[in-house]
Parts: structure tokens; C-alpha cells; sequence
């Protein structure tokens, strides 16, 4: 590596040729950080006293990618944005300076020849600044000066002319401008490609994990071992058509597409932040035999699939239906099971009919659940251990075996759980309220109403200060009523005529035009039968449409026969046939030690079970939190976490990773005595929690 301070214009102007390699990302400067380099420019401009200004490091590799030409080719590992940036503010200047006809002391043409151009190549090799293939055709026009069209880089225009407008105003003094660019400072760090890792130097500039996102980062480590040759076959067999999936607006996706396919791959749920960490152990892990190429083949082919159900690309009519339906529920933590169910649709294990048929199961679901209040905080690891319930040869009714087996808080709630809470629940403030409405409305019909050009109204008025007909038909308990019905689902519909409606009395709703009795909404049939409107008429609607919500959102069905062949499988995995009285060692102290920290683990919430095993005894939520192993004198209690995570203040836990040792995790405690129970039990709330998020 050679590393030296140099002047930029100096480092600009002699004939070389910067390459932005294909596993780089697109320019991504915003108008924020082109306008702090602008003032930073005027500034040190301006200041006769400050002669240099650092703006950074360009590193590149500077042997290795030579064509027979008098023109160094350079690959830039970082810099980048720093380059492009600097490029469109030169090329700014030189239009101004040509359009104006001013004097800055160099002219439009030295500054391309000097700054922007190789002036005695031709081709390709004229420009000192070759961008990827998104933006590179961008960058050219601007260069030339000619129309950019309909440009594929937004940020490449929109930064050239936020720099050519500020020129062109006269508000500010180009001579100036120009001393200010002379005056930047970078490290110019050239690397040698037989001695140095560019990996892992670009490791190391980017260690923050900031500017970069996970999809980049990941793109980088692929593609930046491999000649350049190879880089950019790899790139534009597999990586660019990805890009291009997405979409410049959707970025982001593509990190969580990465992350769910590394939920697929490995069974854990990577952390946002790091998934190209998780990406590197997951490539590490699959041995000498593997294949970059069948890699990106594969991500490439899976990443086809993410873009057809979570961006509404899917050609086939029937499966984009529901995958709307799942995409209006906002339920992204089901993408990895989707993901699976998709793949094996593709490789012809699961058929059309079974896919849609979960599909609409994980809809459902997620509903029902959302209707019944139940925290969705589990919902990920739910889906993330989903795939080692599925019996791939009998997969519809694994599937739903799988769903009706989950109790507590992974349950799916049963029609009646379900239609109880309807006749309560503020469907008004619910945040899936247009969609449920949408769907009651339209279910069954053949010609659909667009729900969001009509209004939802309260049938009895939401305003508080009541007209006398409307206490009088609720009641001497009308406060009551209205507190407790207003919102809830018996007492909403849809209509084009909320003004009209009004606080009008219930009769005079149905009956006017436009009224319930005249409306095409199918919501409003059986208000136009009703003589009255009270809390009797308000449960006797909301008994109905739960009704039919229950039908809509079904419960999956499942023969008795299946369903216990299922949970016997089911018990046989999560069940053992040990018993307490297989712990020799529990007996005297040791057996009254063990009844007070079970009592108090099992208080820490109705869900916490107790599977006995031949050596220890767990706890677990969604997973095992503690495992009691019983000991002669004192009981060892191992936390299901590692030993850097656990906050020990008195230092009594003992560090057991990598050691043999029975139960889950790298943290144990050992409890000798009564005294030691709360300090035992502030240990494992912690493990407790962390597997509840």
C-alpha cells in the first residue's frame, strides 16, 4: 500500500482513468452533503489564510488492471462519492464559465482537459471518470453538455444542477470558487493487488456500517475477490438484474430480501444491522466445495420470487390477489416462510390450490390475531421455526396442524374467541379497518366497490351532545352505549352520503335518498329492515358480520383423525417421558430449592412451560430460556445466552462456551441457597426477555 497527502487538482490532472467497479454502488449523494462541500469550498476560498482543506481518501488498485494503453486504469475501492461530487461541480463550472463568457482566471476547455478528460484519448478512455452502468450514461451527458432525457440517476441531475444554479445566480464569486478547489486535500492510497486485500481495507473504511447498506456491502464481498472480468459477468448476469427488481425506490427491500433469505438458510433471524456479517459466516460455513457463482444463482432465482409477492409482481391473477391482501396486513416477518412456500411452489412440492390455501391461512392468522389484540411482537420467530413443523408430503394439512397447535400467545384465535371480541373491538381506530371492510363488502361479489371512494359512518352519531331522538331510542343509558358500541363493527358502514347523513335520527338515515334503504352497499341491507336503533340492534349486527368475518378469515379445518396424529407427533418432539422422580439428586434441600425457583419461573407468565428432559428441566416461551440441571448440593442453572450478554454485577455467573455441558446457552449460575433466588431470578428474567422479543 502506498499512502501520501496530495493536492486533488494535482491529482486529477495527469492522464488516468478512474473505474467505479460493478460490485460498487450507484452515486448516492444527497443536496445535504453537496451543499456542505459547496460551503466548505466557498469558504476556504475566500479565506486567503487556510491553504488546503482534507476532504478525504480515494483508494484504488493501482496494478493488475492495466490494458496496453498510456492511460492507468484504476479501480476505486472508496472515494467514489467524492469524485463524482467534485466531477459534476467542475463540469457545472466550465458550462457557467462557457454560458457567461466570464473570466476566472482558466477557461471552460482547460478545465474539462485538466479535470474531466483524458484530452489526448479518444473512446471510452477520454473520460477520467468512468461511474457503474446505471449511472455512467448519466454522467456522460452532463459532461457533453447534452440532454439527459429520461435519465436512469436522478441524484447524478439533481446534484449538477443544484451546482450550476448556485453559479449561474451571480450570488457568489467563481474566482473564489475556483481557489477553493485547488485548496482540497486528499490521501491518495494506491494499492497493490499481489499484496494487498482490498476486502478487507474496504472492511475497514466502511466499519461503521453506515454509509453503505447491507445489500452493498454484500455485493461488495461477492464480486470484489474476483478478476475484473469476472466481476462484471457475475454482475451482470446476477447482481444487476436484482438491482433492477427492486428499484431505486425499494433499496431497502433488498437488505431485507438478504435478510430473510439468511432466515431461510440458517434458521436465525439476523439483526438489521448485521446481516452481511451473518452473510460472511453463512458462506464461510458451506465449505470447500462451494460456488460464488451458484450462490448469486440462487440469491438471483429466490430474489425473483420476493419481489413478485412483496412489491405485487406476480403475474399469476389468483396468487397476486392474495398476496395484495398479505401486503395490506403490513406483515413483513412473514416473508421468510412465504419465501420457503414460494420455492417449493416453483419446484412443484407444494401445488397452486395448497400455496393459495396458506397463504390465505397466514392471512388469517395474522387478523385474527390483530382483531384479538394479541401482541405481534413473537409473530417473526413464529414464522422463522414455522418450516420444522411442515411435513413436505403431506404439506397443506401439516400446515394446518402446525397453526391449530400453537396455544398461548402464538395461538390463532377460534371463531368464538373471535367473534367475542368483535361485538368490543374499536374497529374505528383500527389500523386495518378499510381493509376489513373492504373484504366484508366485497366478498363474494363478482363486480367489486372501490370501499375507498365512500366514508365509513357511525350509524349512531359520533358526537357526544346527542339529539333528543337519539336518547330516546338508546335509552336511559345512552352515555353507556355510546361509550361502549360507538366504534365497534355493528355499529359502522360504508356511504357516499355522510354529510346528508349527519346526527340524523336512525329512521330518517334509512329512509331519505341516498339512505340505507337506497344504498348499493351491501353493508347497509339489514339496516333497511330495522325499525330501531339501540344497543340490542348495534350486538345483533355485530353477531352477524363476526359471522361472517369468521367465514371469511376461516379457521382451518382439519379432520379429528389428522389433528391427532399431529399432536401426537407434536407431544412426542416437545414432551418427554421423564418425571421428576428420574432427578435422583432432587430430594431434601436441593428438592425445596428447585419448588421455589420453579414456582417463581412460571409466574413470569402464563405462557412459560416446563418440559422435563433425562438431565435437566426447561423453561421455555418461544424458546428455552433456563435449564435447571440438578446437582447433589445446589441446583446449575444455564441461561440460554452468551456470557457477554448477560449483566452479572456481583460476577457470579461462570462463562461455559465451548465447554460440554447439558441444556442451552453459555451462561451458568449456581444456586445453593433460598438467599440466592432473587438474584437467580433477576439473571434469568433476562434470558427471558431477550427470547421474548
Amino acid at each position: 500500500m502506498k499512502a501520501k497527502e496530495t493536492n486533488l487538482p494535482k491529482f486529477l490532472n495527469a492522464p488516468k482513468q478512474f473505474i467505479i467497479p460493478v460490485y460498487q454502488r450507484t452515486y448516492s449523494w444527497k443536496r445535504q452533503q453537496c451543499v456542505k462541500l459547496w460551503d466548505d469550498i466557498v469558504r476556504i476560498g475566500s479565506d486567503d489564510k487556510n491553504t488546503g482543506h482534507f476532504i478525504g481518501s480515494v483508494v484504488y488498485i493501482e496494478k493488475g488492471i492495466y490494458n496496453v494503453t498510456a492511460v492507468p486504469e484504476l479501480l476505486v475501492i472508496d472515494g467514489q462519492q467524492r469524485l463524482t461530487t467534485i466531477t459534476l461541480l467542475v463540469a457545472a463550472l466550465a458550462k457557467v464559465i462557457e454560458e457567461q463568457e466570464l473570466d476566472i482566471g482558466i477557461s471552460s476547455k482547460k478545465l474539462r482537459n485538466y479535470f474531466l478528460f483524458n484530452s489526448d484519448e479518444e473512446g471510452d478512455l477520454r473520460y477520467k471518470l468512468v461511474l457503474t452502468r446505471g449511472d455512467n450514461p448519466t454522467l456522460k451527458k452532463v459532461l457533453k453538455s447534452l440532454d439527459p432525457g429520461e435519465s436512469p440517476s436522478p441524484r447524478l441531475l439533481d446534484n449538477f444542477r443544484l451546482f450550476h444554479d448556485r453559479m449561474a445566480s451571480g450570488k457568489y464569486d467563481l474566482k473564489k470558487l475556483y481557489q477553493g478547489l485547488q485548496k482540497l486535500i486528499i490521501v491518495d492510497i494506491a494499492l497493490d493487488r499481489s499484496h494487498d486485500n482490498p476486502q478487507l481495507i474496504f472492511e475497514s473504511l466502511n466499519s461503521t456500517g453506515l454509509d453503505l447498506s447491507q445489500a452493498d456491502l454484500i455485493r461488495n464481498y461477492v464480486l470484489m475477490g474476483e478478476e475484473t472480468k469476472e466481476q462484471n459477468r457475475l454482475y451482470e448476469d446476477y447482481w444487476r438484474p436484482m438491482e433492477l427488481r427492486f428499484g431505486y425506490d425499494h433499496a431497502s427491500l433488498f437488505d431485507s430480501f438478504m435478510r430473510d433469505f439468511l432466515t431461510l438458510k440458517t434458521g436465525d433471524i439476523p439483526k438489521v444491522k448485521e446481516v452481511y456479517e451473518e452473510f460472511k459466516k453463512y458462506v464461510h460455513s458451506q465449505g470447500q466445495e462451494f460456488s460464488i457463482e451458484t450462490l448469486l444463482k440462487e440469491i438471483h432465482t429466490y430474489s425473483g420470487y420476493y419481489v413478485n409477492f412483496a412489491l405485487l409482481k406476480e403475474p399469476d391473477a389468483e396468487l397476486l390477489e392474495v398476496f395484495q391482501d398479505i401486503k395490506t396486513l403490513r406483515v413483513d416477518v412473514s416473508y421468510p416462510f412465504i419465501l420457503e412456500l414460494y420455492i417449493d411452489f416453483k419446484e412443484r412440492i407444494l401445488g397452486k390450490e395448497e400455496f393459495i390455501q396458506i397463504l390465505r391461512m397466514i392471512e388469517s392468522y395474522v387478523f385474527r390475531r390483530a382483531i384479538c389484540g394479541i401482541p405481534t411482537n413473537s409473530l417473526n420467530k413464529t414464522f422463522q421455526t414455522f418450516s420444522k413443523d411442515i411435513v413436505k408430503t403431506d404439506y397443506l394439512d401439516s400446515v394446518k396442524a402446525a397453526f391449530i397447535n400453537k396455544s398461548t400467545y402464538r395461538r390463532f384465535p377460534t371463531n368464538s374467541e373471535l367473534e367475542q371480541e368483535l361485538k368490543v373491538r374499536d374497529v374505528y381506530n383500527f389500523r386495518s379497518r378499510g381493509y376489513l371492510l373492504d373484504k366484508l363488502e366485497n366478498d363474494g361479489r363478482k363486480e367489486s366497490v372501490k370501499v375507498d371512494e365512500y366514508t365509513i359512518e357511525h350509524i349512531m352519531p359520533q358526537n357526544k351532545n346527542m339529539s333528543k331522538e337519539w336518547k330516546e331510542a338508546l335509552g336511559e343509558n345512552w352515555e353507556l352505549i355510546h361509550e361502549k358500541y360507538l366504534h365497534t363493527i355493528g355499529n359502522l358502514t360504508l356511504t357516499g352520503y355522510n354529510p346528508e347523513l349527519s346526527d340524523r335520527p336512525f329512521t330518517v338515515k334509512r329512509d331519505m335518498e341516498g339512505g340505507f334503504k337506497d344504498s348499493p352497499i351491501r353493508l347497509n341491507r339489514s339496516l333497511a329492515s330495522k325499525s330501531e336503533w339501540d344497543d340490542a340492534a348495534i350486538l345483533e349486527r355485530s353477531e352477524e358480520l363476526a359471522s361472517k368475518v369468521a367465514n371469511i378469515w376461516q379457521y382451518p379445518a382439519l379432520s379429528e383423525e389428522k389433528l391427532a396424529h399431529y399432536q401426537k407427533e407434536e407431544e412426542s418432539k416437545e414432551e418427554s417421558e421423564y418425571t421428576l422422580d428420574d432427578h435422583t439428586y432432587l430430594q431434601g434441600e436441593s428438592l425445596l430449592l428447585f419448588e421455589q425457583i420453579r414456582e417463581r419461573i412460571l409466574d413470569l407468565e402464563s405462557s412459560v412451560s416446563e418440559v422435563i428432559r433425562k438431565l435437566y428441566i426447561a423453561y421455555k416461551n418461544t424458546t428455552n430460556f433456563v435449564d435447571i440441571v440438578p446437582h447433589k448440593t445446589e441446583l446449575g442453572l444455564i441461561l440460554n445466552m452468551d456470557f457477554d450478554q448477560i449483566e452479572d454485577p456481583k460476577e457470579q455467573c461462570r462463562d461455559i462456551t465451548g465447554l460440554g455441558k447439558w441444556g442451552n446457552g453459555n451462561v451458568e449460575f449456581r444456586l445453593t441457597t433460598i438467599d440466592d433466588i432473587e438474584y437467580a431470578m433477576y439473571l434469568i428474567r433476562q434470558s427471558y426477555e431477550k427470547h421474548a422479543e
